[in-house]
């Protein structure tokens, strides 16, 4: 009888393309502050630029919630319920916080407190969930709570007040996100990751465009063409894709894995700042980052 093939080949091709997809998705997600901050010299509003976001991102989400929900069950009320607490935290507060936040600060410094995430998912399990700390996890809290500081130091030294503005508006996001991930455990084994993605972020486009719309004039719709261009490649490139890839990545490697892998996001923005917005880097920005990274790298090893 012939012998089978070794399956160790396809294997290996399913961890490396599994990587990939996490490194490009951490990219995405990444260069979608350095588009913030190229549409906010065109004189756009955080409100403006987030509803033109999230209203070309509206169709692939709206998509991606029917293919995922194909042949389920039926969404119930406290589904629903669900789906729009989730949609509020993770995707609407988090991104207008986020957008708000970036009108004061470097793309770098906003990657850098937003990378935090894990972190104060530990911190909120201790509050609501009685988790324990453990050694290492109280000194990897530290180190990257150090590394923060670093860079925000800096940056206040030459940015001056508006920096904590901005820096308390991008924590907030990322505390809001952090509820987001904390809450999302048990939905998320009901619904399924790619349908509640495509669910809680359609919620969010619709939040985003009736603040645009209770907010704003009709007239600030109109808005300069590479602003438009920009909130395309950013709905597509930085918002749809990086979700779909970052998903299909945890499906290949792992949610472990893919999170280590996503480090690239901060390096990925630091360096698209420097070279594309002509923001600093230097010695303090460097140590900043490598304290948040190993921090964090700290918090999510497993034991």
């Amino acid at each position: 009888m012939p012998t089978p093939p070794p399956l160790q080949p396809a294997a290996d091709r399913r961890r490396w393309l599994g990587l990939l997809l996490a490194v490009l998705g951490a990219i995405g997600f990444s260069g979608k502050a350095i588009i913030v901050k190229l549409a906010y010299r065109h004189g756009v509003d955080a409100v403006t630029l987030l509803m033109w976001r999230m209203l070309l991102a509206l169709p692939f989400f709206v998509a991606l919630a029917w293919w995922a929900g194909r042949g389920k069950p039926v969404l119930t009320r406290r589904d629903w319920r669900d789906i729009g607490v989730l949609g509020f935290t993770g995707y609407y507060l988090a991104s207008y916080l986020d957008f708000a936040g970036l009108a004061y600060i470097t793309a770098s410094l906003e990657r850098l407190i937003l990378y935090l995430n894990p972190t104060l998912v530990l911190l909120l399990s201790v509050v609501f969930f009685h988790h324990r700390l453990q050694a290492r996890q109280v000194i990897a809290l530290a180190i990257s709570y150090a590394g923060v500081v670093a860079v925000f130091a800096h940056e206040l030294s030459f940015q001056g007040s508006d920096t904590a503005l901005g820096a308390a508006l991008v924590f907030g996001s990322a505390v809001s996100y952090a509820v987001y991930l904390a809450l999302s455990g048990k939905v998320v084994q009901r619904l399924g990751s790619m349908r509640l993605a495509g669910l809680a972020s359609s919620v969010a486009c619709v939040l985003c465009i009736a603040q645009f719309a209770l907010l704003k004039p009709a007239s600030a719709f109109i808005v300069p063409e590479p602003v438009m261009w920009l909130s395309l490649l950013n709905a597509t490139a930085c918002t749809v894709a990086p979700v779909l890839m970052v998903m299909l990545a945890i499906a290949r490697i792992g949610a472990p894995l893919s999170s280590q892998v996503g480090m690239v996001g901060p390096m990925s923005t630091i360096l698209m700042g420097y070279f594309i917005l002509g923001e600093p880097m230097n010695g303090w920005i460097a140590v900043g980052t490598m304290l948040v990274l190993v921090g964090v790298f700290l918090t999510t090893r497993p034991r």
